[in-house]
C-alpha cells in the first residue's frame, strides 16, 4: 500500500452537515473507477472497476482500487451505485461482495445482468436493485436520481445524489451523442433542471477533455466498416471491448448486409453478447450468428470472427493469433478490424499484435488508417455544453490520467466556475464539501491492490521489482561450501546465470575475489551464514556490472559443512 500525498494528513473527521467524497480509483489513471461518499456516518460507493496492467506489472491480471479506507466500515456502505457495465466500472464488485456479500448492487437492468453473470464466477449471489432514467431511489441518507446518458455501452446513468449536507452529480463515463444507434440521448434537459434545483459538486468524465470540438456520432462510422466488409477478400476478424454492444450491432449490420455469417470467440464476448441480446439490447438479424464450429462449412468470404483482444491483452483471442498460438490461423488475405481506441499505456501492446499480424500476410484496419472507431466519452465541445448547462457551484474531474483532470478543470474555469472551486486531486485525496464549498481534507492510504493469480493483495512492489529484474537483467546464482569450524571454501563458488548473452568464462575472473572476500570476513569473525551471502552479493554485484553492464538478481547461498 501507499499514501499518494506524503504532504497531506489523515483527514480529520468529516464536519457536522457535511459531504465527504472520497476517490479509491480513476483519478490519475484511466481505469478503476471508484468513488465513496460520506454523510452522516453512511457511506455510498459508485462504481467499483478494475485497471488492467501494463508492461510494468508483470505477471499480474488485474489491479484493484484499494478498499483499505472503508474495510472496517462496511456496515456502513449503503449501497454500490454501478454508472454501467464496463470492467472499469464493475470488474471489482465481487472483490468488495466477498468481504461483505450483502452489500446491495444498484443499476440499469443491463449493467445488473452483466454484473451478476460475473458474481455467478465468483458464486456470490448479489442483492440487486434495477433502476431507470428518471427513476430515484433512497439509498440510507442518500437521495439518488438517475439520468440517462449515451456512452459506448447501452444503458449508462449519470447519478445525483441529494444529501442534507449538499448535491452531487456524477457523469459516470457519457458522450452526447446526437443520433445515438439506440435511439438514447444524453438526457440534456434533466441536466439543466438539475442545474435549476442546483448542483454543490459536479464529478464530470475527464477522458477526453484535451480534445477539442465534439465526439463523432457512432452512426458515422458505419460507411466505415461497411467499406471493409466490401472490400475484404477473404473471411473479416473484428476485435473490440466484450461488452461493446453497439460497436458488435454494426458488425452484425454490415455482415447481414455482405452475406457473410458471424461467430464470436471469447467466453466474455460469448456471455456479454448473448446477455445483450436476450435483453433486446443486440437486435441479431436472422441467420446471422453461426457457431464457431459450423465455419469450417463455409468459404472463408463468408466468415466473420468477432473477438476481444483489441488493447493487445496478451491472453486475448487476438493476440494470440498474431502468435500463432490459436486454433484460429490468420493467413494472407484475411482482413482484421481493430474496433477500438487504444487506452493510454497499451500502445506498444497494440502495435505490436498489428505487427505480428500483417507480418502473417494479413491486411490490418484501426483507428490510424480508417474511420472504424469513436470514442465513448465527451470531448471539450460537449463538456462545456455541460457546465454552460449545469452551472455547479463546485466542480471535481474524475475518470482519467492527470493531462485530461487538468484540462477538464480548464473548460470548468473557462465557463465561469471560480478556480478555488475547481478541485483537481488523484486517488486517496480526501475532498469535503461543507458550506457550498469543496476543500481537500486530507488524504488516505490508496495503493494498488493487485490480482495475481489465485492471490489478491498478497503481491507487492517488491515482488514486481523482482520480477522485471528478472526479465530485464538477468538472474545469477552463486553456491559457495564453507568449513563450519574454519570458515574456508571448501567447494564453489559454483556461480550460474540465466539470461546474459556471454559465456559463463567472464566468471572466472570473479570466483578467486569471491573466496578472498570469505577469507576476509571470516577471519575478521564472521561466520553468520546470511552475512556471508551478502560478502558473496557485495562482491560479485559491481564486478558483474562492470563486466557485462547489467544489474542482476544475485542469490548468494553459502552452505556451512
Amino acid at each position: 500500500m501507499s499514501h499518494p500525498h506524503p504532504d497531506l494528513d489523515l483527514p480529520a473527521p468529516l464536519a457536522p452537515g457535511g459531504v465527504r467524497v472520497i476517490p479509491l480509483g480513476g483519478l490519475g489513471e484511466v481505469g478503476r473507477n471508484m468513488t465513496v461518499l460520506e454523510h452522516e456516518g453512511q457511506l455510498l460507493v459508485i462504481d467499483c472497476g478494475v485497471l488492467f496492467p501494463d508492461d510494468h506489472h508483470p505477471g499480474i491480471d488485474l489491479i484493484l482500487p484499494d478498499f483499505s479506507a472503508i474495510e472496517d466500515r462496511l456496515d456502513d456502505v449503503q449501497a454500490i451505485v454501478l454508472t454501467h457495465g464496463h470492467e472499469d466500472h464493475i470488474g471489482a464488485v465481487p472483490y468488495l461482495l466477498r468481504r461483505k456479500p450483502d452489500i446491495p448492487v444498484v443499476g440499469s437492468q443491463l449493467t445488473l445482468a452483466l454484473i451478476e453473470a460475473k458474481l455467478k464466477e465468483h458464486r456470490i449471489t448479489p442483492y440487486t436493485l434495477g433502476v431507470a432514467e428518471g427513476g430515484r431511489e433512497r439509498l440510507g441518507v442518500f437521495d439518488c436520481e438517475f439520468v440517462a446518458v449515451n456512452h459506448s455501452i447501452p444503458d449508462a446513468l449519470a447519478v445525483f445524489v441529494r444529501t442534507p449536507g449538499g448535491t452531487i452529480l456524477h457523469t459516470g463515463d457519457f458522450k452526447m451523442d446526437q443520433l445515438p444507434l439506440d435511439g438514447r440521448l444524453t438526457d440534456l434537459r434533466a441536466f439543466a433542471r438539475l442545474g435549476e434545483e442546483g448542483v454543490d459538486l459536479f464529478l464530470t468524465d475527464s477522458t477526453n477533455a484535451e480534445v477539442p470540438g465534439f465526439t463523432t456520432p457512432e452512426r458515422e462510422i458505419a460507411p466505415a466498416i461497411d467499406k471493409v466488409f466490401r472490400h475484404a477478400q477473404r473471411r473479416i476478424i473484428v476485435a473490440c471491448f466484450s461488452s461493446h454492444v453497439h460497436r458488435v450491432q454494426q458488425v452484425l449490420d454490415a455482415a447481414d448486409k455482405a452475406g457473410r455469417k458471424v461467430a464470436m470467440i471469447g467466453r466474455s464476448m460469448v456471455r456479454n453478447m448473448g446477455i445483450a441480446a436476450d435483453l433486446g439490447y443486440l437486435k441479431v438479424p436472422d441467420g446471422v450468428l453461426v457457431d464457431l464450429k459450423q465455419l469450417n462449412d463455409l468459404p472463408d468470404d463468408k466468415v466473420v470472427l468477432v473477438c476481444t483482444g483489441s488493447q493487445g491483452e496478451p491472453m486475448a483471442a487476438l493476440s494470440r493469433m498474431a502468435n500463432r498460438d490459436h486454433r484460429i490461423e490468420v493467413g494472407e488475405g484475411d482482413t482484421v478490424l481493430l474496433a477500438s481506441s487504444l487506452i493510454p499505456g497499451n500502445e506498444n501492446a497494440v502495435y505490436r499484435v498489428i505487427n505480428g499480424l500483417m507480418r502473417l500476410g494479413a491486411n490490418v484496419v484501426h483507428k490510424g488508417n480508417a474511420k472504424v472507431h469513436v470514442s465513448g466519452h465527451a470531448s471539450a465541445g460537449e463538456l462545456l455544453y455541460c457546465y454552460n448547462i449545469v452551472k455547479p457551484r463546485n466542480v471535481m474531474p474524475v475518470h482519467g490520467e492527470w493531462r485530461h483532470l487538468v484540462a477538464n478543470a480548464d473548460l470548468a474555469v473557462a465557463t465561469g466556475v471560480p478556480r478555488r472551486n475547481v478541485v483537481v486531486v488523484e486517488d486517496g485525496v480526501v475532498v469535503d464539501l461543507v458550506d457550498g464549498r469543496a476543500r481537500v481534507a486530507g488524504a488516505v492510504e490508496c495503493g494498488y491492490v493487485y490480482v495475481d493469480g489465485s492471490s489478491v493483495g498478497e503481491a507487492d512492489e517488491t515482488l514486481l521489482k523482482d520480477r522485471r529484474i528478472l526479465r530485464d537483467e538477468g538472474f545469477i546464482s552463486v553456491v559457495v561450501v564453507v568449513d563450519s569450524m574454519t570458515g574456508k571454501v571448501v567447494a564453489g563458488p559454483e556461480i550460474t546465470a540465466r539470461g546474459f548473452v556471454e559465456d559463463d568464462v567472464v566468471f572466472d575472473e570473479i570466483r578467486p575475489r569471491i573466496e578472498q572476500a570469505l577469507d576476509e570476513a571470516t577471519a575478521q569473525g564472521v561466520t553468520d551464514s546470511h552475512q556471508l551471502q551478502q560478502v558473496v552479493r557485495r562482491t560479485i554485484g559491481p564486478s558483474v556490472g562492470r563486466k557485462i553492464r547489467r544489474r542482476p538478481m544475485i542469490i548468494p547461498t553459502v552452505i556451512e559443512a
